[in-house]
């Protein structure tokens, strides 16, 4: 397959998607096919995955003339998460184009196991990759948790099934000292939110007195507030995801959680009015920006939300913002931050930027490997 001296550029320059429009000919390929990619003067750049009908047309595998090795890639993934990785038997295994995997994520949960194919190449190769993974692994099941919205831009069908194995129900895992259910059927991403394990740990370092978790989802920030904290009130508009929560704080013995289903907006004002304060408050919401068309409303809404919080603090109090949307930049919610924060006349200090745990690791020349963005600040 030849592409333009743009599409071959990007890829020299440590990239791995090359783009539709970068394609001179793609008449012999077909879907999730493995194609040997050159460029325009045939000069040999490398074997990719194939989609024909997403605008990323090719996603390079490898610079050599050999095939993938999906089970070498596998096991050199997990020594990485042998080093990073401790406390946790829920951590991802891999990352997708940061494991130089493009398009497959691997998250393991105690014995079991979750996969996301999320372009017809690797969709195409699942048998192969369940084969490599039963092979390292062992697991008592693997799912397939091919239910992402991106699935329908590569013309695959959304789906959830149990790939490998047997599972008959929710699964207990540990992470940083605590029992945790991960739904793998039905939850959250793939069960749990594992790229925020760490930031857990940031925000329990800070956190103290009465704390408000807004966007609680399965309690993991509620929990580990709730070993630092007086009192932790968790929030969230799933009745599902509070029933989790509620479920995890029990198995932990934790009894100064409440658990409330509400609107994070609409609480927020709610407790300005009633001159309600906090000494700490976790902001965790879902991506407001799922493409870069969103991101001006996206920064309206992260705006407002990290105003509304910022009044119920007073000095001394703590804020944990995050934003797991990729368009948004540590910078700009840096920026929405300090904006709020001269709207709601306060000054803040900052004590730490983070961002995903290192099992998410970021390409430096790939940015979309680089999406969780966590701020945690002081009121000063």
């Amino acid at each position: 397959m030849r592409v333009s001296r743009k599409g071959a550029d990007r890829f020299r320059n440590g990239h791995p998607w090359i783009f539709r429009s970068d394609v001179q000919d793609a008449s012999a390929a077909q879907s999730g096919d493995v194609v040997h990619v050159v460029d325009q003067s045939g000069r040999h750049l490398g074997h990719a995955h194939y989609s024909s009908s997403s605008q990323i047309a090719i996603r390079m595998l490898l610079r050599s003339t050999e095939v993938a090795d999906f089970g070498a890639r596998i096991a050199a993934a997990q020594r990485f998460r042998r080093q990073v990785v401790t406390d946790s038997d829920a951590y991802r295994v891999v990352h997708a184009e940061a494991d130089f995997l493009p398009a497959l994520i691997v998250d393991r949960y105690g014995d079991c196991l979750t996969v996301q194919a999320l372009n017809q190449g690797m969709d195409r190769a699942l048998p192969e990759i369940v084969a490599a993974l039963q092979e390292q692994f062992e697991p008592r099941a693997i799912v397939g948790r091919n239910d992402a919205a991106v699935r329908t831009l590569e013309e695959l069908p959304r789906e959830i099934r149990v790939l490998a194995g047997e599972l008959d129900g929710p699964v207990t895992v540990h992470m940083n000292g605590f029992r945790m259910e991960a739904d793998l059927m039905h939850g959250q991403k793939t069960g749990v939110f594992l790229d925020q394990r760490e930031n857990y740990l940031a925000a329990a370092l800070y956190g103290r007195g009465k704390a408000l978790d807004l966007f609680t989802c399965t309690g993991g920030f509620a929990l580990h507030l709730a070993r630092a904290c007086q009192t932790v009130e968790a929030v969230d508009s799933s009745e599902t995801s509070l029933a989790t929560a509620k479920r995890n704080a029990e198995a932990n013995n934790m009894e100064n959680i409440s658990f409330r289903e509400a609107d994070a907006f609409e609480l927020l004002s709610s407790y300005s009015s009633a001159r309600r304060t906090f000494d700490t408050i976790v902001l965790d919401p879902p991506a407001f920006a799922k493409s870069r068309t969103q991101l001006d409303g996206a920064a309206r809404g992260y705006k407002d939300i990290n105003l509304r919080a910022m009044r119920l603090l007073p000095p001394g109090g703590i804020l944990v913002t995050n934003s797991c949307s990729h368009h948004m930049s540590e910078a700009m919610l840096l920026d929405i931050a300090a904006q709020a924060s001269l709207d709601a006349g306060r000054t803040l200090r900052v004590l730490e930027r983070r961002t995903q745990a290192k099992d998410h690791p970021i390409l430096l020349t790939v940015p979309e490997t680089h999406y969780l963005k966590c701020v945690i600040l002081q009121v000063v």
